[in-house]
């Protein structure tokens, strides 16, 4: 339906907006560091317990992603940090970053993905690994979501197939099913409808029924939304996700 035609009966645009209205209910939003510090207060531009991820992008330091997190739960705030598996060392390090936001800023849920990183700087390569630590239970962890892939992603498949993604989906399918976290799929934001739609349509049909949040780019000027989709094919999905400017 062409927004014309929606715009052309009011009954059908109420119905319209009532749908809209109801995809977008209990919405989440994405920032960095450096975007946050240009908020003074998250709760004149954000309803309370809207939740918040944060991304951590390479070489951004774990004190300013913890103050960030700290700052804005503060707020009152759901906030779930990025943990990119890729720029993670080893166990060690993943218990400190679990053990600083949970302790200074009293955070419970978390992010699981790569990293747009095409060499990992320790031992983790996956998000997978990264549960296999069994580091998030030991923390009283209650929320865990991983990246979801409707267009595929060249960083995991680089032989364009969906092999590797497909795999990850059975398996945290399975550790869906033997934990008692709460277990979700957040998708890059994608620029059409049909992919998702039938992304998602295809993970029911393969059995996997892990809740889908589904990503869409924040408010932007034209020019913005045209420049991040040329990034889409220089980038990750992740990297122009995290380039994308709040508001």
């Amino acid at each position: 339906m062409s927004i014309l035609s929606a715009l052309s009966s009011k009954k059908e645009a109420k119905k319209v907006s009532s749908s809209l209205k109801d995809f977008l209910e209990n919405f989440s939003i994405e920032v960095m560091p450096r975007t946050a510090s240009k908020i003074e207060n998250f709760n004149e531009i954000l309803p309370q317990n809207t939740r918040v991820y944060i991304a951590h992008i390479e070489g951004v330091p774990i004190d300013e992603m913890v103050q960030t997190a700290k700052r804005i739960s503060s707020e009152g705030f759901d906030v779930m940090p990025h943990f990119p598996a890729r720029i993670i060392k080893d166990k060690n390090q993943l218990e400190d970053w679990i053990n600083r936001y949970q302790g200074e800023a009293g955070i419970d849920q978390a992010l699981l993905l790569a990293g747009g990183v095409s060499q990992p700087h320790g031992v983790y390569e996956s998000s997978m690994q990264l549960v296999e630590s069994e580091l998030f239970e030991k923390y009283n962890f209650k929320h865990l979501h991983f990246a979801g892939h409707p267009e595929g992603n060249k960083d995991i498949d680089n032989d364009g197939s969906n092999k590797n993604v497909e795999a990850a989906l059975s398996w945290k399918q399975k550790f869906k099913e033997r934990t008692d976290l709460n277990i979700a799929l957040t998708t890059q934001f994608c620029f059409e409808a049909e992919p998702v739609i039938e992304w998602a349509n295809s993970l029911t049909s393969n059995g996997i029924d892990i809740p889908v949040h589904i990503g869409v780019a924040g408010p932007a000027k034209l020019q913005t939304l045209i420049k991040f989709s040329i990034a889409w094919f220089t980038f990750s999905h992740w990297e122009a996700l995290m380039l994308m400017p709040l508001g």
